[in-house]
């Protein structure tokens, strides 16, 4: 750097904070999975907007945020990624593998953050986790022992469970065969049969009512999520202990889940949109595993399926809903 840049630079660091503000706003697109209206997306959305301000990135004065929700619609997603690339945004963020899917294929220069995100590397967003190349990076929502981990809550369920049914949209969770290995690999231990049980609309999830004798376990699918109230209408129905991959269907009802912090994600992708838009090459930032994880169980849901849980289990949850 010579020193005219050097003095380029004082005079701007000198600038006091109303002159900067008055520099051109930079441009921010959002794609998420999930519905504007859902309370998931609306947490989401304002869990950003604050770990950006914390940032110094005020949405409407130096930031301009353009918000698109797929609604759980690959169509839509595919057509809304179409939008925000037409908008030529500064950087992207992608909640959600099918975001990331359809904004990589429009796009190899925007620099674009992922959060919410299983494997990245064998679906290809990513060369490494280290040292991810082109223009994405950012942050999963798995590691590899957390399957094992679905299965082994499941055992700790009184009556026994011996059989789980594993339910996944093959269309929508590409990584589904992964987490599969995992999950059979841990039967194998836990003496437990495992039975794929694919959904990929109303009928097949209404039809998950009619299995009996088992134990459910759904995996990481924005599909599911977005067809959540069917799902749980249809576990209860069944009266089969169920494990979910995010609290959020505990919260609605489900017996427990035991999954990552997807808010703590979405603030640590605001870190790194900031660290972008102040001139770092997502190339550079390594691709982030999830830090912090959480254990739910809601109570009120094993009285009504007549089932009770372990002890050891009830004492490592970071939330029981009564």
């Amino acid at each position: 750097m010579n020193r005219r840049e050097l003095l380029t630079l004082g005079m701007i660091a000198a600038l006091p904070s109303s002159v900067l503000a008055q520099q051109p706003a930079r441009r921010l697109g959002v794609l998420s999975v999930t519905a504007a209206d859902d309370a998931i997306g609306q947490t989401r959305s304002a869990i950003l907007v604050e770990a950006l301000g914390r940032h110094g990135w005020k949405e409407h004065e130096n930031l301009r945020i353009d918000w698109r929700s797929g609604a759980g619609d690959r169509a839509r997603i595919a057509g809304l990624a179409d939008e925000l690339i037409a908008l030529k945004p500064d950087i992207l963020l992608a909640v959600g593998t099918p975001s990331v899917e359809e904004l990589r294929r429009r796009t190899a220069t925007i620099p674009t953050v992922f959060a919410v995100v299983t494997d990245p590397v064998s679906q290809g967003f990513v060369q490494n986790l280290a040292h991810p190349g082109g223009n994405i990076t950012g942050f999963t929502d798995y590691d590899g022992p957390l399957a094992g981990k679905w299965l082994e809550m499941l055992t700790q369920v009184t009556p026994k469970v011996s059989r789980v049914f594993v339910v996944y949209n093959p269309a929508t969770a590409p990584f589904a065969p992964l987490m599969l290995r995992t999950i059979e690999d841990a039967a194998r231990t836990l003496h437990v049969t495992v039975e794929p049980a694919p959904v990929h609309d109303a009928a097949s999830i209404a039809a998950l009512a009619s299995r009996q004798d088992g134990g459910l376990l759904i995996l990481p699918d924005f599909f599911t999520m977005a067809n959540r109230v069917d799902l749980l209408g249809a576990i209860a129905e069944a009266r089969m202990p169920a494990v979910f991959w995010s609290r959020t269907f505990v919260n609605e009802g489900g017996l427990m889940s035991y999954s990552t912090d997807s808010a703590e994600q979405i603030r640590r992708a605001a870190g790194y949109i900031d660290r972008i838009l102040k001139g770092a090459q997502a190339a550079d930032l390594p691709v982030q595993n999830p830090t912090k994880f959480e254990l739910v169980i809601n109570l009120k849901a094993a009285r009504a399926l007549g089932v009770t849980l372990s002890p050891g289990l009830l004492a490592i949850a970071n939330d029981v809903i009564e």
